[in-house]
């Protein structure tokens, strides 16, 4: 074997990546997760005990859901097993399944760890439940996708959902001082250039220790600032799924800053979603909604731009027509609020659907014919432009039907000056009775 390396140029004992030679020996040594594995953590405790039940564990990549099984099994005495949802199937399942089966006959527990579990179809997830149950298995399963989405309820009333944090700058901070201390050497980096590459790294620990791995492997004779580190690393995309939980996630964050006035929030979630390739018709859609939901009558104009915004846009493209998607998103937020229309409509939907077979009120019916005259259609109506103050005080709703209240204006911005005049006819509408 050694002379089949020798012959391709390579050596049996090829260095592996810094990631890999900094892997935690122990789950204390695990950065970031205190509120897990710490003594008084729920994963802290099962390892204390040596009683493992079984888990999924969601979180972002990089943040050390492989390791902690790894470690959680070595800690409670479980043999480790491992697979893979991009690269296993039924049959490796099956094998699985069986291994740890003979292992427990034994008396040796099987910790099997399944990497990207939503990636198993239904089915697929449903077959592990027997195993789980019988305590064939203890199954762990790493995701980064909200399991209430991708994971079946039977599996999921199984097993314990753990969330794993987002590496903040203080974890990453002290992987770069494991790696210097490894390499022993500090990183070519002046304090400011260390700032920026924890920020490159988005909460990634595997992904900072790569690029730390990258400037020990440059050999500058000075320390980089910014400007020089950005000669030899790329920051990466931001994580971003268009058609998972970051998708919703994201508009909702964007939404909710308009609905609560922060134009300024508001810009920066429109810039993420931007910045991680959302289409921009999908968040104009969702401001004319916020338009229309939240805003109305406050503001009329704002649905009018909010549809000029998305029209710019179509006859601009990107980059340029991204502004005004900005421009609106500021405009909303910063306009008064109001979701009178949106709840007066939902309460209307709710009578119509209580009382849909009731007519309209005789006497504001037309009467083409001479029988519909002599039904009384139409008799008694009032042409409201021909009565003093263009408002008759008539009723509109079916006989039979008691007058209902649903549009309850705000008072904020134009939507003041409605509620004065419905204010006024609703007294005028009590003094004609």
């Amino acid at each position: 074997m050694a002379d089949l390396f020798e012959a391709a140029g390579l050596t049996s004992q090829a260095p592996s990546p810094l990631a890999d030679r900094l892997r935690p020996q122990t789950l204390g040594d695990v950065v970031g997760q205190d509120h897990l594995l710490g003594a008084e953590g729920p994963i802290g405790r099962m390892a204390a005990a040596k009683r493992l039940s079984s888990m999924i564990l969601w979180g972002p990549p990089g943040t050390g859901k492989t390791t902690i099984a790894r470690l959680l099994a070595r800690a409670a005495g479980y043999e480790f097993q491992q697979l893979s949802a991009v690269f296993s199937g039924v049959a490796d399942l099956k094998k699985a399944f069986e291994q740890a089966r003979v292992r427990r006959s034994a008396g040796q527990s099987t910790l099997l760890f399944v990497d990207e579990i939503h990636r198993f179809n239904r089915a697929q997830q449903d077959g592990f439940l027997p195993f789980v149950e019988e305590g064939i298995v203890t199954l762990v399963g790493a995701t980064t996708e909200n399991p209430s989405f991708e994971l079946n309820g039977a599996l999921l009333s199984r097993a314990q959902v753990y969330v794993l944090r987002r590496l903040d700058e203080e974890a990453l901070e002290a992987l770069l001082a494991k790696a210097e201390v490894h390499e022993a050497r500090p990183l070519p980096l002046d304090v400011e250039a260390r700032a920026a590459l924890i920020a490159m790294a988005d909460g990634d620990g595997r992904y900072l220790l790569t690029l730390a791995e990258t400037l020990f492997n440059v050999g500058t004779a000075h320390p980089l600032d910014p400007q020089g580190l950005s000669l030899f690393l790329q920051k990466r995309s931001p994580a971003y799924d268009k058609d998972r939980e970051g998708h919703y996630n994201l508009i909702s964050a964007l939404h909710k800053s308009i609905r609560g006035s922060d134009p300024d929030a508001a810009l920066y979630w429109l810039a993420r979603m931007l910045e991680g390739g959302e289409d921009p018709l999908f968040i104009a859609r969702r401001l004319i909604r916020a338009a229309m939901e939240d805003i109305g009558e406050a503001d009329p104009m704002s649905l009018v731009l909010a549809n000029a915004a998305k029209d710019a846009y179509d006859f601009l493209g990107s980059p340029e027509g991204e502004i005004a998607l900005a421009q609106v998103v500021v405009h909303l937020a910063s306009a008064p609020k109001s979701n009178a229309v949106y709840a007066a409509y939902n309460a209307a939907r709710k009578a119509a659907r209580e009382t849909g077979s009731l007519a309209p009120p005789a006497h504001i019916l037309n009467a083409p014919t001479r029988l519909m005259k002599d039904l009384g259609y139409g008799q008694g109506y009032a042409y409201d432009h021909d009565v003093p103050g263009g408002f008759s005080g008539q009723n509109y709703f079916p006989d039979g039907m008691a007058r209902r209240k649903f549009y309850d204006p705000k008072g904020e911005g134009v939507e003041g000056r409605i509620k004065e005049r419905l204010d006024r006819w609703a007294q005028t509408r009590k003094d004609t009775k």
